[in-house]
Formats: structure tokens, C-alpha cells, sequence
């Protein structure tokens, strides 16, 4: 049957860290606000911390945060976590990217989405300029008391949770504590968007299982590493010969550069196989 839909979906799914931000975000203000001025020495007690409970790692740096910040009496209500997402930095070109992109797709006919998908805080990301621009959001986040004072995790995005991310995306689903739906059924046609239909970002070793995830199902992963960081290029153009990515980019999302050229041809693409598997659906219900 002929899709009813006028054009067609295309998500672009972003990690944070290392992908549109050079660095984790909890080493601009935060941890300089809580007495850390070498942010090695907070994850590798994070990582020790993890060893020693036998804990994820991410609940390990969370429940480590909110230590750290007790103990310095440094504020962790929500809306000082979004104070210190403002110092956030971003790569170049990311801060027009999301307006670039969105104008590209209605010249090429594909209606384009912002996801994030990210083991760093919800809270912080709401804080940057940017935060306005996704569809959803899906990272860790901290329960929080009458007061308004993060005291538990509430979501801890780890590479396992990444995955499961796609899959609400895949389906429709916005929000964690309807994470139950994603194993309920739903015929491929009335997915929202396909998994053909997904660009997915990433630098790091929690992103691999998602990047191979959504270009093993037709659509396509693209490999960040930053301008001269020599080890994350080599790491990025391993997984290009390793086939767990499509393509490997500098970091730079400027209008013209390598990410920009690169998604305007996968969005071409997405057109063309559309029109073409309308034009072929129609073809066939004319002999039914």
C-alpha cells in the first residue's frame, strides 16, 4: 500500500558529550564549582568507585556528583544544574546546525527531527542554548525531594539504555517511564520513524552498540572526532573499517564542511528511495 504520508522522517540522533561538546559537561563549571580543577582525578574515582561496588558506571558518576557537591555545599537543585549547563561549549557551527539542517530538508522534500541520546545530565542540556531545539531528549536525570535537591538518579542512560532509546524513538515514545511500550508490538508501517530513516552521532565507546544498531537496519552512523585529537581520529576511522559506521567527521557542523555535505546526501537519498517506493507501491495496486 501507497504511504499516506507526504514526505519522509528523518531523525538526527545525537550523543552530547564529544559529539556536539568537546568535552563532558560536567568539567566546565560544575566540578571547578565543587573544588575539582582536574577532571581526571573525579572519573578515575568514579571509575574505582565503580570497581569497588561493582556498580555501572554511570550511576557511579551520578551518585558521585551528588557526594561531591554535598560535601562542598555547592546547590544541586535543577535549576542549578541548568545554570551549569549555560557554560557548556559547543563545536563550531553547532548552535545554527539544528535551523541549517531543518531548511535543508524542506528544499529536498524530508521533514527533519533533533534527538539527543546521552550518558550526561538532562539538566545540564536543558541549561545550553540548544536545548530548545530537540524533539526529545533522553539522558540521566536526579529525582528530586520537596525542596527541589537532586538526593537519587531517576534515569541512567548507559550504552544497554542507548539502544533501548532508538527503539522509543523508532516508535514514537517520548518519555522514560513509558519505556514498557517498546516491547509491545507495532506493525513496521506505523512506526514513526524507520530505522532506515536515522542518523545517529556519536564519539565514544558507548555509542558503538547504536551507531551499529541503526546502520546494520539501512540507516546511518556517523563517527565525531574533534580537529586535531589524533587518537579519537584513529579510533573513528577504525570503526569506518571495522563497518560499524558509515562515514567519520571532523567535528565541525558549519554550512559547506564535511558533516553538513554529508548529511545532505543521506537526506537526498532517504527522497529518492521514498519516491521510489511509492512510485513502485502504485504501480503495483494498479494490477490488484
Amino acid at each position: 500500500m501507497k504511504s499516506t504520508k507526504k514526505y519522509p522522517t528523518v531523525a538526527l540522533i545525537y550523543d552530547f558529550d564529544g559529539t556536539l561538546s568537546p568535552k563532558n559537561m560536567q568539567e566546565y563549571d560544575f566540578l571547578q564549582a565543587i573544588g575539582i580543577k582536574d577532571s581526571s582525578k573525579f572519573w578515575e574515582e568514579s571509575e574505582a568507585l565503580s570497581k569497588k561496588q561493582d556498580a555501572n558506571h554511570v550511576l557511579s558518576y551520578m551518585s558521585l556528583m551528588l557526594k561531591k557537591a554535598k560535601y562542598s555545599e555547592v546547590s544541586i537543585t535543577r535549576e542549578a544544574f541548568q545554570r551549569f549547563g549555560k557554560s557548556i561549549s559547543l563545536y563550531k557551527g553547532v548552535k545554527e546546525w539544528f535551523e541549517l539542517t531543518r531548511k535543508m530538508g524542506e528544499e529536498i522534500g524530508v521533514k527533519v527531527l533533533h534527538y539527543v541520546n546521552s550518558s550526561g545530565l538532562k539538566e545540564m542540556i536543558e541549561g545550553t542554548d540548544i536545548y530548545k531545539e530537540f524533539e526529545a531528549v533522553y539522558a540521566c536525570s536526579f529525582m528530586y525531594d520537596a525542596n527541589g535537591v537532586a538526593y537519587w538518579p531517576a534515569v541512567a542512560v548507559d550504552f544497554t539504555a542507548k539502544t533501548q532509546v532508538l527503539f522509543m524513538i523508532n516508535k514514537g515514545i517520548r518519555h522514560i517511564y513509558e519505556n514498557r511500550k517498546v516491547n509491545r508490538f507495532m506493525p513496521e508501517a506505523d512506526r514513526p520513524i524507520p530505522f532506515r530513516h536515522m542518523i545517529y552521532f556519536g564519539d565514544g565507546e558507548t555509542d558503538i552498540p547504536c551507531m551499529r544498531l541503526v546502520k546494520e537496519q539501512g540507516g546511518n552512523a556517523i563517527a565525531i572526532f574533534a580537529k586535531g585529537n589524533n587518537a579519537k581520529r584513529q579510533a573513528a576511522e577504525e570503526l569506518v573499517r571495522d563497518a560499524r559506521v558509515n562515514f567519520a567527521c571532523v567535528a565541525d557542523y558549519t554550512k559547506g564542511k564535511e558533516i553538513y555535505k554529508t548529511v545532505e546526501t543521506i537526506l537526498r537519498r532517504v527522497k529518492v528511495e521514498w519516491d521510489f517506493q511509492n512510485m513502485r507501491q502504485s504501480n503495483l495496486d494498479r494490477f490488484k
